[in-house]
Order: C-alpha cells, then structure tokens, then sequence
C-alpha cells in the first residue's frame, strides 16, 4: 500500500508565541535519563509499527499513539481511548502529529519516577513556561469538566491558598503543583458535597452522593460497586447520607491499594482464610506506624465487600467486586477465547475424567522418581525402605553380608556391574506407576472435596484424611511390588556368594501365590497411611507457608517445588521408619539361622528383645535422603505434567488479580497509565471534551466550545 501523501498540519503558535520546546530543550530532556541503545530500538520498532507516512516521513496521529503507549492488557478501568489525553503532551509541535523525537522525548521523560506526575505537569502547562498560574489552572480544568458536572469554584479559598488572588499573584513550580493535584479531588468532593447540600444540613441524598463518586472515581469502581453506591445511606439512620461518610468512603478509595494489601495479608494469615471488620482493624493498626483506617471507613469496606449483610467473615474472592474495577459477575465474564465444550463441574463423567487424568499423570510422574532413586535404593546407602541394611540381623549365622553402605555399593558393582544397581526396576515401574498415580489421584479428590472454594483452604483435620486415604488405598499396589522387589534384590547378592540361580520376578510370584503377595499388609499399611498423612499436609504448608506459594500470584519455581516435596518426605520417612523395618523383615523368606517372625505384633517384640530399640529405626537416616529424593522429584514431576498438560475442562478457582498484584512488564506503560490516573482524578471524564476538538488548547480558547 502506497504511503498516504498529506500536507503537514501548520505549527500552531501559543498567544506568547512558544510554539514547541527549543532544540536545546529536547537534547537536554533526552539526555536527562539514559537511555540504553536496546531501549532506543525498541522504541523505534513500537513506532514505526504505529506511524502513518506523511509527505515521506513517518508520524504518529492519535490512534497510533495510544496503540504504541497503552498496555495490550490493563488491569484497571481505564479505556484505551482515553490514553489519548497524553497526545496532547507529546504533541509538542502542536500539528496534531508526533514525530520520532516528540515520541523519543515522551518515552524518555516516562522513564522519570515521577512521570505520572510530570506527565500531569505538561498538560496544565498550556505556554510551556515551567510554572503555572491561575489562568493556566483554570483554562485547563474549565476545558475538561462540562456544564453538565458539578461546577468547581475556583475563587474559593483553597484554590488562593495555592495560587493567590483571581488574576494571580502567584505562581506554581512543578513541586508544588504535584501538592495542588494531590489535594484537588478533595477539595472538589468537599465543593461538591456543599453544592448539593440545598438546605445546608450536611446531608445529601443517596443519588446526589452517586453523582459525585462517578465523577471523581467512577473509573476506579467496578460495575457492582457504582451500582450499589446508593446503599451506602443503610449505615446510619434517615436513609440519607453525611459528609463523613462520603469523606470516608473517598479516603477507601484514595488508599485502596493499601486496604487491598492489609486484606490479602490478612486473610493470608487466617486460619479459615477469612476475615472479620475487626480482623481487618486489628491487622491495619498492628502492621502501620499509626491507625489507617477509621471504624467508619471500615464499615464501608465490610458494608460493599458483604453486600450489606452485617457481621460477615469474608475470604479475599468476596472482596474482589471492590478492590478489582474490571470486576464481572460469573455469569456476565466472558473469556477472549475460543468457546470450549466444557462440563460441570458437579457431573459424573468430569469427576471421573479428572480422576483418570491426574491417575495417569501421578504414574508418568512416579516412575520417573522412581527411576531417579532406584540405584540409591539399591545401594542402601539412602534407602530406608531398602531391605539388605534393614534386613540385615545380629542373629544371622555367619559373616554379614556388609559392613556399610559403602560396602554395599562397591560389592554391588564388583559383582554385578553397573546394571546390577537397576536389578528389579522392572517389577518397581510396573508397580510403582498405579502405586503413585493413585496415591496422588486419592488425595488430591479428597483435598479437592474439602476445600472451601472460596478460600482455597482446607483444614488440617481434612488434610490429614486426605493423606492417610490416600497411603491406605496405595497398599494394594504397593505391598505386591515390593515383597518381589524385596526379594529379587536380596537374591541377587545372595546368589552370587552362596552359588545359587537368581530367580526372576514370575517364579517369585508363582511361589508366593496371590496371599502370599499380601503378606506384611498390616505393616505396610501402618507405614504408607501415617507417610501419606505427615507428607501431603507438609508438602502443602512448605509451598504456601515457608515459599509463599500463590501471595501475590507468586508461582513456585523448580527448585522451591523439588525443596519443597523432599523437605515434605524427611519427617515422613523417619517417623515411620519401624513400620518400614517390620514389614521388610516379614516380607523377607528367612535364611537358615535366622529368627522368623509370625505376624506384625510378633516381629515388633522380637525385634525389639533380640536387638533394641534402635534395631526399630534401622536405616532411619538413609531413609530419609532416599525418601527426599524420590519423591521430591515425584512430586516436582507431577506438578510440572500438570502445568504443561492441563486438564481441558478444568473449573478455574475463583481468584482475583488487580494491578497491585499483577502488573505490565514494560515500566513505561505502566507510569503512562498513572500518569492517565492523575489527570483522571480530577474528573472522570477528564480529556473528553479537549480531544473531542481538532483545535489545540490555548490560552486564547479556553472554552474549547
């Protein structure tokens, strides 16, 4: 397409005769920040993607402004349109256009740590002189507020404190014009009040207190919020309502960030992930040098977050409508995205298909950290669950097998070579896939049965059951798999000193019989539920308590995952190391001078007469950094299938994401955005009516009408 072909737009000259900044005035701007050559290009690349050619050079008009500064996805209220009141500040020529150094300019001066202020500096100075006076003050204010809006006296005794007399005896510099437009939406909210206020006896009524908020902070308010406004007048008697709650209700607003961080803190640190109005004092008073809030503006906090019912205990989702402007019903959200089938989640058929994904990725996901563990696990050295150490009894005729685990380990690989480490992974992966899969599967269906959906949180009774049911249902795999790894690993070193044939797993299984593959049930279950019910609540309270998991939208990495599923298996596997220890030495045939054991309550007491009360915490030690490992990286497996496989039908918990919590990588577009805040401030539909007209601003059109 062939380049549009346009005459520039005539330079329009301010009544003082400043068109534009001087050329030294541009090179110091730009050299004010640095600028990195990185930035620079990516800039140029931003605004040759947006720039229309004219007469063959490359400008930027209105619409292409606003693409090259607003963010893709903004986290406020604020419409991307209205981003085309900062034209008017990088429009420095005054022709309706922005070149490539008008905009390098504008990107440079974003840069300042004060550029949503600065940025609010330049529109008021309408001759470009560095100070504003009365009339610049008035002009531009006058420019954006209609006659429909509640009109502003600016002959009032705030407005002269600031800037002096009508006609002006003062001027203001950038820092104390920074003071002025901090303070200017409270003085409008008290001229306001005081305009609708007819008799004078400091009450308005509810629509009257509505109007107000709309103009001075209908963007910052969702739908729900503005739409309730009104009820504000059910706090106090008389259905109407009084300066002092509509003071309070502004400073809510003007410190909403602060209560949405006192509010995610706070019920982050509430055992029933709920908080109550004095929850919320108490936390704001103890976490601050002086008392934010006033009981007043908490009741108007609890009043819209609770929907008006009083005395609520609220988790964080039942604040979202107020601290979220973007805020939707579920039923009126609707996701940019492709329409899914998607299914209740209530059905039948979604809780089976849930159930079977997470089986088939607890499988992939175990026989991975199983894998990864198997020659630790053989070597002994880390494995407590192994059973040559575990099995090893001061009562056995002859020579022990090994002096240590070192020993072990080199023995191992003289005799058997590298593989011999991997003896009997077979049988483990075949078992060890339905073994984990239904582990992970059980107890994330019963932690998902008993969390509060609005919370998230799930009490430590529930977490424990969740655990335990989930090691007692893994025996029926469990026990079978490892009674035949028991065996073939303890064979294999046998065979070799005693002249014996290994014998593989099928003959094991033949000779053991369906009962037999049962045998030392009850201990393994007296080890795999306590396991289960100490790791899955540890491994939980490690990534929310100690790694903040989900504060602030915080999403764990790689390695604060893995610390925190093999920090979880440390106390897991020592506590129940004599479950492990009993079940090895029944599920063991014993040799010829060995004591042989009939039952669980049997093996506990001979073992504890025959070789003490250590004998019972055999292998505890090495147990640990076996079981650490092993499901460390289970674990860190599962999680990571689950991210970059998701379930398609998965029901997304209800959350909420505000720019506090969340906010645009690009630093510029996010103080561009503040900068719109500012000036939005002062009236919410600030911008409107100059952009709405071709002509510029001046000081010689103040009307703009």
């Amino acid at each position: 397409m062939a380049p549009e072909s346009r005459v520039l737009p005539t330079v329009h000259n301010d009544s003082d005769g400043a068109s534009s900044l001087t050329a030294s005035a541009l090179k110091t701007v730009r050299t004010a920040v640095a600028v990195p050559e990185s930035e620079l290009k990516r800039w140029r690349r931003t605004f040759d993607a947006n720039a229309t050619v004219i007469n063959g050079e490359k400008f930027l008009e209105p619409e292409g402004f606003v693409n090259a500064i607003a963010p893709l996805e903004d986290l406020t209220k604020i419409g991307r349109h209205q981003f085309a009141i900062l034209f008017r500040v990088a429009d420095t020529s005054r022709r309706n256009l922005v070149s490539w150094e008008d905009f390098v300019v504008f990107e440079t001066l974003l840069k300042r740590p004060d550029a949503d202020y600065w940025m609010a500096f330049q529109y008021f100075d309408v001759d470009h002189s560095g100070f504003i006076d009365y009339e610049e003050f008035r002009t531009v204010l006058a420019a954006n507020i209609g006659p429909e809006s509640i009109p502003f006296d600016f002959d009032c005794d705030w407005v002269q404190l600031y800037l002096g007399k009508k006609n002006g005896t003062h001027v203001l510099g950038y820092n104390e014009f920074t003071q002025l437009m901090k303070g200017l939406q409270g003085e409008r909210l008290r001229q306001a009040f005081k305009y609708l206020d007819d008799d004078q006896d400091g009450f308005i009524l509810p629509d009257q207190f509505k109007r107000i908020i709309l103009e001075i902070a209908g963007h910052k308010l969702s739908d729900s919020v503005i739409e309730r406004l009104p009820t504000l007048c059910t706090l106090s008697p008389g259905q109407r309502i009084s300066y002092s709650e509509v003071n309070a209700f502004y400073n809510v607003i003007r410190e909403m960030d602060m209560v949405e961080r006192i509010i995610r803190e706070a019920t982050a640190k509430s055992k029933d992930g709920r908080i109550d109005q004095t929850d919320f004092l108490n936390y704001a008073s103890s976490n601050s040098r002086y008392s934010l809030f006033t009981p007043m503006e908490a009741s108007i906090i609890f009043h819209f977050a609770g929907r008006g019912l009083p005395n609520q205990r609220l988790a964080l989702v039942d604040f979202a409508h107020l601290l979220d402007p973007r805020w939707k019903a579920p039923h009126e959200f609707k996701e940019p995205t492709i329409p899914t089938t998607t299914l209740p989640a209530s059905s039948y058929l979604h809780r089976v298909l849930h159930s079977g994904y997470n089986f088939v990725l607890g499988g992939i996901a175990g026989a991975f950290g199983a894998t990864i563990v198997y020659p630790i696990d053989m070597v002994k050295v880390w494995n407590s669950a192994s059973p040559t150490m575990q099995n090893q009894r001061s009562t056995v005729v002859g020579q022990m097998l090994y002096k240590n685990s070192i020993d072990c380990a080199k023995k191992i690989l003289r005799n058997e070579g590298f593989f011999g480490f991997y003896r009997g992974l077979g049988p483990q992966l075949v078992g060890v896939a339905p073994e984990k899969a239904i582990k992970l599967t059980v107890n994330d269906l019963v932690r998902g049965r008993a969390t509060d959906p609005d919370t998230g949180r799930i009490t430590l009774p529930w977490e424990l059951f969740a655990g335990g049911a989930a090691g007692g249902c893994q025996v029926v795999f469990t026990n079978p798999l490892e009674i035949v790894k028991i065996r073939l690993q303890v064979q294999g070193e046998t065979a070799k000193l005693e002249g014996a044939t290994p014998r593989g797993a099928v003959h094991i299984i033949r000779q053991l019989g369906v009962v037999g593959l049962y045998r030392g049930a009850s201990a393994c279950l007296l080890r795999d539920i306590p396991f289960s019910a100490i790791y899955f609540p540890a491994y939980s309270h490690l990534k929310s308590d100690l790694f903040q998991e989900g504060y602030n939208g915080k999403q764990l990495s790689f390695f604060e995952t893995l610390a925190s599923a093999a920090i979880a298996g440390m106390p897991a596997a020592y506590l129940t190391t004599p479950a492990d220890v009993v079940k090895t030495r029944l599920q063991v045939e014993a040799r010829q001078g060995q004591t042989r054991y009939n039952g669980l309550v049997d093996a506990f007491v001979k073992i504890y007469r025959e070789e003490g009360f250590k004998a019972l915490f055999k292998g505890g030690p090495a147990r640990i950094i076996r079981s650490s490992p092993q499901f460390g990286f289970t674990l860190l497996g599962y999680e990571t299938l689950k991210k970059f496989v998701p379930y398609p039908w998965e029901e997304k918990p209800r959350q909420m994401e505000t720019a506090l919590t969340s906010r645009p990588d690009d630093l510029s577009k996010v103080r561009a955005r503040n900068a719109l805040r500012i000036l939005l401030d002062v009236h919410g539909d600030f911008g409107k009516r100059a952009t709405s007209f071709k002509q510029p601003l001046s000081l010689t059109n103040p009307k703009l009408s």
